[in-house]
């Protein structure tokens, strides 16, 4: 199986969970795929594989005292830039998951920054973060309102 098409699978796997956690949040089917750590095994998996193949002894010394230089000089490598979508994939989908949850045990509305987290993960949480100190400010100044 080439790197293209592992990348290209990979990509593909993801969208169900991101499909699920967006459109349908308080599905039961979907609560119970969120339950699982399946997808993050499979995705760690192929981060594995894909990073097993990558790493050299000159890598390796580069990637541990790192400089902007030889960071881009590795991820111009193919297999390289795989393993570091795959990282990408795998961690966003975790956050994004996280945020579901939280999402789901509080009840404040994520569909925007699960959105964020799926093209921007990062942003995404920063989004999810933002909306609940703000829904906090919010409860507390109606509480402060009504007594």
């Amino acid at each position: 199986m080439t790197i293209s098409l592992l990348f290209n699978l990979a990509n593909l796997f993801v969208l169900p969970f991101w499909a699920l956690i967006i459109l349908l949040p308080k599905w039961g089917v979907t609560k119970k795929v969120m339950e699982s750590y399946l997808p993050f095994v499979v995705l760690a998996g192929l981060y594995l594989y894909l990073i097993s193949g990558t790493i050299t002894a000159e890598s390796a010394q580069a990637l541990a005292n790192p400089k902007l230089s030889d960071i881009a000089r590795f991820f111009g490598e193919e297999r390289a830039a795989a393993t570091g979508w795959a990282h990408f994939l795998v961690m966003d989908l975790f956050v994004g998951r996280w945020i579901y949850w939280e999402g789901q045990k509080s009840g404040i509305w994520t569909t925007h920054s699960l959105l964020l987290c799926l093209f921007a993960g990062p942003l995404g949480l920063l989004s999810h973060v933002i909306t609940v100190w703000v829904s906090k400010l919010l409860v507390k100044d109606s509480e402060e309102l009504v007594a």
